[in-house]
């Protein structure tokens, strides 16, 4: 999903930044007001607080911490757990790209389906216009990453029902 002011109307990609903000923890856990793109670039060179992937994996309904969910998110459970001990540091710029790529498409698919429980059933299941893959494995990578955004945007526009 780009949310960039030229594809989309500027409401709606303040709109869509303030929801990928919430699943974060919003501006109280990203200690910092989103209003625009750029906002959202600046914070992930720095690098997201740990504590917002915290509350992103802390705030999934259906997904459990699964090795899917590890490769989606770019950190194994083991690392994830061993940065809890260090709640000050931020994620590095990969990981911060990795948690915020997910928000983003959780985010979308929660408009899409309707609620975040559907949409993490759906990221969970084996989907037909993606040859039967699961979109959350495919988020591994950049390339599969566009795969489920362009099929996100297929199913919003009713191409695929």
């Amino acid at each position: 999903m780009a949310i960039a002011a030229e594809k989309i109307g500027p409401e709606t990609a303040a709109g869509e930044l303030q929801k990928v903000a919430a699943l974060l923890g919003g501006a109280r856990v990203l200690s910092r007001s989103l209003t625009s793109p750029l906002d959202a670039h600046e914070l992930l060179l720095r690098g997201l607080p740990a504590s917002a992937l915290d509350h992103l994996v802390g705030h999934l309904v259906v997904i459990g911490k699964t090795d899917s969910l590890e490769k989606a998110v770019g950190m194994s459970l083991r690392t994830w757990q061993r940065r809890k001990d260090t709640p000050s540091k931020p994620l590095s710029q990969e990981q911060s790209g990795r948690a915020w790529k997910f928000a983003e498409i959780l985010a979308k698919a929660t408009d899409v389906f309707g609620s975040q429980a559907e949409a993490e059933q759906w990221l969970e299941r084996p989907a037909v216009g993606l040859d039967q893959r699961r979109p959350i494995d495919l988020l591994a990578t950049p390339a599969g990453v566009e795969l489920v955004e362009d099929h996100l945007d297929r199913l919003e526009y009713g191409v695929y029902a």
